[in-house]
């Protein structure tokens, strides 16, 4: 996978970050005059320069670590031999279950085969070679997020290693159209993201789901962020030093200035003030506003100059809907960290967004029994 980078000397940067895209990078097309009257001037050409970034190789190995127990976890504990020793533990926020004569036993981090082997030893104690089996009957520890144009979103528990694939087969699949007469593709697979830890993973979805390329089938591991946007969606999106990060409703003929002036609420104020009854916050940095335009994992990336634009250096650039605009606090020192951060900022924001409304919500709950001791595994 490679990325390319195109460099303007008018104060234009387009970025394209992987192999080949279909969506046009932004560009200045005399949409903008200045305040006089007089058409801006034209941009001038590119210079093309390569650079990579691909998928590392240790996204495609399974987690070595196995299932551990923490806080919320559920499990059924019987001493074999004896059925009326059967009872259910849920572990506590301090880690510890309790069972029949036993005190609190931390088992936060174990594995069920280490709790099992505790439980024996405890309760030697009392009994002549307890045999003890568990089962782990619910997952309250570990779970992923999988959010958005899925046929069952929802908050999944992780019991085991899980691929993006399995995990978006568990969800149902990505939504299509109910007509009788589309099957129209109701996800976005192009601004399709995996979030870990706040971080982006180069996973390109479509090529996963519609090419069948399983160089993108990451394994996942818990607290693992999956969203799907809406295809539907016809919206920009403003963030960074301005006084009001917003998403906005994309409009025919939309462009970065009236988008930013959007972003305040009114579009009366001098567009370079730096007071309240401006847009932005007193440090941002107008030289590199960027355009980020496609897919997250081969995305175009437009660096402009907005003080240029608005005196009538440079023309204003049209925009498309999925636009995000970001308008940084101090200006880039290297480019890739700059694209990094705008992409991290913007899912890092809809991930809460999302989150949040998903955890406010009720999730119908997925039984797991993954049974130790007893001989048999069902799930």
């Amino acid at each position: 996978m490679k990325n390319t980078v195109l460099i303007c000397s008018a104060g234009l940067l387009l970025i394209t970050l992987a192999g080949c895209t279909t969506t046009n990078p932004p560009s200045p097309a005399g949409a903008f005059s200045d305040l006089n009257g007089n058409p801006a001037p034209a941009a001038a050409p590119a210079t093309v320069v390569t650079v990579t970034n691909e998928v590392k190789p240790d996204l495609l190995r399974p987690a070595e670590n196995i299932f551990t127990l923490g806080p919320g976890d559920r499990i059924e504990i019987e001493i074999i031999g004896h059925p009326t020793s059967r009872a259910t533990a849920t572990i506590g926020p301090d880690g510890k279950i309790y069972y029949h004569l036993l005190s609190g036993l931390d088992v936060w981090g174990m594995t069920l085969a280490q709790t099992r082997e505790l439980l024996q030893n405890q309760l030697a104690k009392y009994l002549a070679e307890p045999q003890v089996a568990i089962t782990l009957r619910e997952v309250g520890s570990k779970y992923v997020w999988l959010l958005g144009r899925l046929n069952r979103p929802g908050i999944y528990p992780m019991t085991g290693t899980m691929t993006l694939l399995e995990s978006l087969a568990l969800a149902g699949g990505t939504a299509r159209s109910a007509s009788q007469v589309s099957t129209e593709e109701l996800a976005d697979l192009r601004h399709s993201f995996v979030m870990r830890q706040g971080q982006l993973l180069p996973v390109d979805f479509y090529r996963l789901l519609r090419e069948g390329d399983t160089s993108q089938n990451i394994f996942l591991h818990p607290d693992d962020f999956v969203y799907v946007p809406s295809a539907l969606a016809q919206e920009v999106y403003v963030f960074g030093a301005v006084r009001a990060p917003r998403v906005a409703p994309y409009i025919e003929h939309m462009t970065l200035v009236s988008a930013i002036a959007g972003s305040s609420g009114t579009v009366k104020y001098d567009l370079l003030a730096r007071d309240d009854a401006g847009p932005f916050m007193p440090d941002a940095y107008l030289s590199h506003v960027a355009i980020v335009r496609g897919s997250l994992t081969v995305p175009t990336v437009t660096i402009v100059d907005y003080k240029a634009i608005i005196k009538g250096h440079a023309r204003d650039v049209p925009l498309e809907a999925g636009d995000i605009i970001y308008v940084p606090n101090s200006p880039y020192t290297n480019l890739k960290r700059y694209v990094n951060l705008i992409i991290n900022t913007f899912i890092g924001t809809v991930a809460a967004n999302e989150g949040i409304r998903a955890a406010g919500g009720t999730t119908a709950g997925v039984g797991v029994s993954v049974p130790v001791g007893s001989g048999t595994t069902t799930r």
